[in-house]
Formats: structure tokens, sequence, C-alpha cells
């Protein structure tokens, strides 16, 4: 299979669990990465979400980067718009000057919030209007171009930044194509609009100094097992897991039961919800394997990024040791 495997580690609090177990659980996660052959490993910034850990995403990748030796690390994504574009410069290129060829700067434009949150972060309703705009601005510090007269980024990095766009809408798809970036589509959480975003963005590609053919990479979750009934466990509790994220009112929210938990996903809203994670690899390896396949064929995706949701680090990490054994023959462009 002609495709590269990398990870997307949203660094999951698990309950009773807390961040730092989370930032040791995440180190672990890559070092299993960096020594089974995956491409790179990504972090994505979330706010104000009790179960996830990677809010300050730079210093999260900073973190792992001191741990590991050789894999890729990056942000998928930075939500753009939540931030000055010099500010991620600095914080990208001081990345890059302390880990030279190893950092990737995936950029969103959604708020990767709630909307008090977007509000605390000083982010009003149309920051995403300027995304497009602040990316060009971010690749000029980045690449010594600056386009604001007498602003530099500092430090500017000697090796290059590869920015990647991200998305789960046509918009994304465009501006890649567009700009010449490669494209990660979230079909992780929000499956869609998959086919016709690649299509658009592989329709409309203009070449760049920084990609000369149309790089796509679709999102896929993952949970392998050398068992199919311990697979499926697993994928029932994270998801359990993830629907009372979504109910529950913060941290001191209702703990619903599984049985509660188990009727809302049975409901129109629930069936909404269950729907976002349609692409979900469950099973032995072999049957992750052929699912793999099959979604990479159907996607004629360059690269799978896979999310591993087992609740426990060990099922975590062995899930992400599985499917590597299990893809021998995956290609690294």
């Amino acid at each position: 299979m002609a495709v590269a495997l990398s990870i997307l580690d949203l660094a999951p609090i698990a309950p009773g669990r807390s961040a730092r177990e989370s930032f040791a659980a995440s180190v672990e996660l890559a070092r299993a990465a960096e020594r089974t052959g995956y491409r790179r490993v990504w972090y994505a910034e979330h706010h104000n979400m009790p179960t996830i850990a990677s809010s300050a995403t730079s210093v999260l990748i900073g973190h792992i980067a001191e741990h590991t030796d050789t894999i890729r690390l990056g942000a998928g994504g930075i939500m753009l718009p939540n931030h000055s574009p010099l500010v991620i410069a600095e914080q990208f290129g001081t990345l890059e000057t302390l880990f030279p060829g190893r950092i990737d700067l995936g950029l969103g434009r959604a708020p990767g919030t709630d909307q008090a949150t977007m509000r605390a972060i000083r982010r009003d309703a149309t920051s995403a209007d300027s995304f497009p705009q602040d990316v060009l601005e971010l690749q000029g510090y980045l690449s010594g171009e600056s386009q604001v007269a007498g602003v530099q980024a500092v430090p500017r990095a000697e090796g290059v930044v590869p920015l990647y766009i991200l998305g789960s809408s046509l918009f994304g798809a465009q501006l890649a194509a567009r700009l010449g970036l490669p494209y990660a589509f979230a079909s992780h959480f929000a499956p869609d609009a998959l086919h016709q975003a690649l299509a658009v963005y592989r329709e409309r590609f203009e070449p760049s100094e920084q990609l000369a053919e149309p790089y796509a990479i679709a999102g896929v979750n993952v949970f392998a097992a050398a068992d199919s009934d311990e697979a499926e466990t697993q994928r029932r509790v994270a998801y359990r897991n993830r629907a009372r994220a979504f109910i529950s009112q913060g941290p001191r929210g209702r703990n619903f039961t599984d049985a509660e938990i188990d009727a809302f996903l049975a409901s129109p809203n629930g069936n909404r919800l269950s729907a976002m994670t349609k692409y979900t690899a469950t099973g032995t390896p072999d049957e992750v394997r052929v699912f793999l396949e099959e979604f990479a064929a159907a996607t004629g995706a360059d690269e799978l990024i896979t999310a591993h949701h087992a609740e426990r680090v060990e099922d975590r990490v062995r899930s992400v040791e599985l499917t590597a054994e299990a893809l021998p023959q995956r290609a690294v462009p």
C-alpha cells in the first residue's frame, strides 16, 4: 500500500487521570510511533476541553521533541485565527531551530472551542475571515520575506517549516489548492465532505515552491488489538467517553451511566454524534489493514493520519504497534 502512516494524538486526559499523566502518555505514544516507522505525530489545538491536554500546542511539540530523536512532529493544527501570525512564526521558528528537519505546521481556521472561550482568547466572530491573508503573512515570516515592512520573525530557522492546510469543508480544499500546499482533511470526526473536498483540491491545485503536486492526508480512527472483541470493547468505551464529553457541562457536569450514554447514542441526536466517527478501523491487525487499505484506495490519500483512542495508554500504544505491523509495505514520500 503506497501510503504513509502518521498519528494524530489528542493528548487525551482519561477519567481519573491528570494532564501530567496525559503528557507522559503522549511521549510513550510518540516513541512507539518513531520505533515502528510512522511518518509524523501531530497535536491539535483545543481549548476549555477537560478531556484534551494539547491546548498549548507548540509547548507540547517541544516537550515531545525533547523525548524523541527522528520522527517529525507538528500541529494538526494551530487554529491560526486565535493567534497573531507573527507569534506563531516565532514559536515554530524556535521549534525548527531547536529540532531541525522535524517540525510541521498544520493550520486551521476553526476556534477549537466554544463561543465563550473564543471570546476569552480575544477572538471575535470575524477572525476566520482573514484566514487566507493570515496564512500568507505567516508564510512570509517563515520564509524571510515578510509582508509587513520592518517586521521579521526571530528566530527564523535555517530549515523549512512546511505548512499544511487543515479542513473539513471545501473552503480549506480550495485554499490549499490555490496556495499549492498539502491538504489534510479531518475525516476522523467530520466525514461528510471528504471525497468532494479531496476532488476539489486535486482539480484546482496550483504548484508552488513548497509542493509540485497535490498531497492529500485523510484522518481515520483506529482501534487495533490482538482480538476483535477486545478492539470492539475499546471502541465502545472510548466513544462512550467521547459522548460524555459532548453532553456533560464542564468538568463538574453530571456523570452519565453507560446505559444512559448508550440510550443517547441510539437517539437521533446520538446518531449524528456517532456518524462523526464513520471512518473507524476496529479489530485485529488483519481487519484494520483491510479497512485502511480500502479507505486509502477510496480516497486516493497519500497519507493516512490515524487517531488511536483506546482509553488505556498501553492499549493505545499497542494499537499503534499493531497497525504498523499490519502495514509494513507503506511508503513514505
